[in-house]
């Protein structure tokens, strides 16, 4: 009995021991199911919270609003503008530019004046064209301002923005001459191709980025960054010797505050910066075709070459336009931090993305094979209108900023291939007196609203913004008067206190008073004061010095032959003018 209770207790430990191990392994196996099922949920979130690399969905919806952030600007500019430059009482109006390309295509409105002159305006009533101007850029301004604010665009919203815009070039004449003009309207044109028709989507699922399209952009900032850097090395030979910054923050066409601190740089860090220069428009574009990372490398500095650019000088929205289509140096796992992980966008490339990886992609549509025949169209264009292009780059006489195309689809560009050493300025005097030559004569002057005159004057800060009159006298200043015929148009129109072309002008030394009865423009050499000199404690930004006569004393009744013969309309003559 007593070895039966002694087996019995020992069965019944043995059992509880069991019990007990079971338990345990219950447990163990319990919890290592749920860290494997944490872990498969860990892998999972990952793998829906990472954006995976080579698609450019969340790239597309960058580039658009950039690009309609340009045209924004741009179409401001236009409104704000366009009247004075080139409206009824512009100083050159279209009216009369259209009038000319029509008596000289054969006195008719049809293809050989739309050819020669690409522009909306020859379909609409002149008889108030500043109110088709104002038309013009309203609408570029609203429908840049829906895609800027919402990221979502569609070809005939790109299409009309590309239209309207070259509709204000193509009539714009000097005033549109820029070559960010261009710049922007290739691509404008490129943008079209990276939306779907119809829809309105910031991720159209049935309409996705083309590589092709995507390459285009490319293809832009390397012709953008190669056309600069060597139209520098082939002119200027202070872009050989290195020291053109020396020179260029001075001179440039509009400083800003950050130039004057910038001009005075050390000698070694001017010749960095050339150095730089070189690096980043003759090498670092060739980044661009060794794969994803270096292409990213090339995205990146050359947006931060533009970043600078931009800090350092008022050169209108033209750096703004160059990061655009480095842009598309990113794809979408590079630019996923622009966007919220719960945005819309992302999730919705997220589950693309997903949709990808587990073979469950749209079914290809009769859409989606026009479109790819679209985009493969598009490609054979821009590399058969590159050919003339590349050509000019490869060549020893290459041209800068010029298109070989009537739509500037494919264009060349570059900047500042020769430095200017010394600034000059025109300076416009106005002077009651009835006498010009009269010592005793006071003579007033009139500021712009950004180009250096007084000298007190802190240099503006306006980018990316622009004043077309502004940068057009820094031209006129190392021309003459008669290369420059419309300095003296706007002496006509300051002898009448013409409303129209002073509110281009920051300070009228008449305002409320009667005009002058004479106007003169003087030249002057201006240098940047050196910081922490006597000049500079008395809030002065400029030093100047007179050169001489830009163009003599003019009065309104002199000029009435000279705007006869240029068919300008002559100002009006006060009728208390004794």
């Amino acid at each position: 009995m007593a070895a039966r209770s002694d087996s019995s207790d020992g069965s019944v430990r043995k059992r509880r021991v069991d019990s007990r191990r079971t338990d345990t392994d219950s447990v163990l196996s319990s919890a290592k199911n749920e860290a494997n099922t944490s872990k498969d949920c860990e892998e999972e979130k990952q793998e829906l919270l990472s954006l995976q690399p080579g698609t450019f969905w969340l790239t597309r919806i960058v580039l658009l609003r950039s690009v309609a952030f340009i045209y924004f600007v741009a179409f401001s500019v236009a409104y704000n503008q366009n009247k004075q430059l080139i409206g009824e009482r512009g100083l050159m109006p279209c009216k009369n530019y259209l009038n000319s390309v029509k008596r000289y295509v054969g006195g008719k409105i049809g293809l050989a004046a739309l050819a020669y002159t690409p522009s909306v305006l020859w379909f609409l009533d002149w008889s108030d064209m500043d109110a088709n101007l104002d038309g013009i850029a309203l609408v570029g301004m609203a429908l840049s301002a829906f895609v800027l604010v919402t990221g979502m665009a569609n070809v005939v919203i790109m299409f009309a923005l590309w239209v309207l815009y070259h509709s204000l070039v193509n009539v714009g004449q000097l005033w549109y001459s820029f070559g960010w003009e261009s710049q922007l309207l290739e691509t404008g044109f490129l943008a079209i191709f990276l939306c779907p028709v119809w829809t309105l989507s910031q991720v159209p699922r049935l309409c996705p980025p083309s590589l092709i399209c995507i390459w285009t952009f490319r293809w832009l900032i390397v012709r953008i960054m190669l056309g600069a850097g060597l139209i520098k090395i082939r002119g200027d030979k202070c872009w050989r010797d290195l020291t053109c910054m020396d020179y260029h923050y001075e001179t440039q066409p509009v400083p800003n505050p950050m130039s004057y601190y910038m001009h005075r740089s050390p000698w070694w860090f001017h010749r960095f910066e050339t150095l730089s220069n070189h690096f980043v428009e003759l090498i670092v574009p060739f980044f661009t075709f060794l794969g994803r990372r270096m292409c990213t490398v090339n995205g990146a500095i050359q947006i931060l070459f533009q970043v600078v650019l931009i800090l350092s000088g008022n050169l209108s929205f033209l750096n703004w336009l160059t990061i655009v289509p480095s842009l598309a140096c990113f794809d979408d796992a590079s630019l996923g931090f622009l966007f919220r992980s719960g945005s819309g966008a992302k999730k919705a490339v997220l589950e693309i993305q997903n949709q990808d990886v587990a073979g469950r992609t749209h079914k290809p549509t009769k859409g989606m094979f026009i479109r790819r025949v679209v985009n493969i169209s598009l490609g054979v264009l821009i590399g058969y209108l590159s050919i003339p292009v590349v050509m000019n780059l490869l060549s020893s006489r290459q041209v800068m900023n010029t298109s070989f195309d009537p739509l500037r689809i494919v264009n060349t560009y570059g900047a500042f291939g020769s430095i200017t050493k010394e600034r000059t300025e025109v300076i416009f005097q106005g002077t009651m007196s009835a006498d010009p030559k009269d010592p005793e004569a006071v003579w007033e002057e009139y500021q712009f609203k950004c180009k250096p005159g007084d000298v007190y004057q802190r240099p503006c800060l306006i980018s990316p913004y622009h004043y077309r009159l502004d940068w057009l006298m820094w031209f006129a200043a190392f021309q003459t008067y008669e290369q420059s015929e419309w300095v003296i148009h706007i002496a006509g129109r300051l002898l009448s206190n013409d409303s129209t072309v002073l509110s281009l002008i920051d300070h009228n030394p008449f305002q409320g008073r009667d005009p002058p009865r004479w106007v003169r423009g003087e030249h002057f050499i201006y240098k940047f004061s050196q910081p922490g000199s006597a000049s500079a404690a008395q809030g002065k930004w400029w030093l100047r010095k007179r050169i001489g006569a830009y163009f003599p004393a003019v009065d309104l009744e002199g000029l009435r032959g000279y705007f006869q013969s240029r068919n300008w309309p002559h100002p009006h003559i006060p009728v208390n003018r004794n």
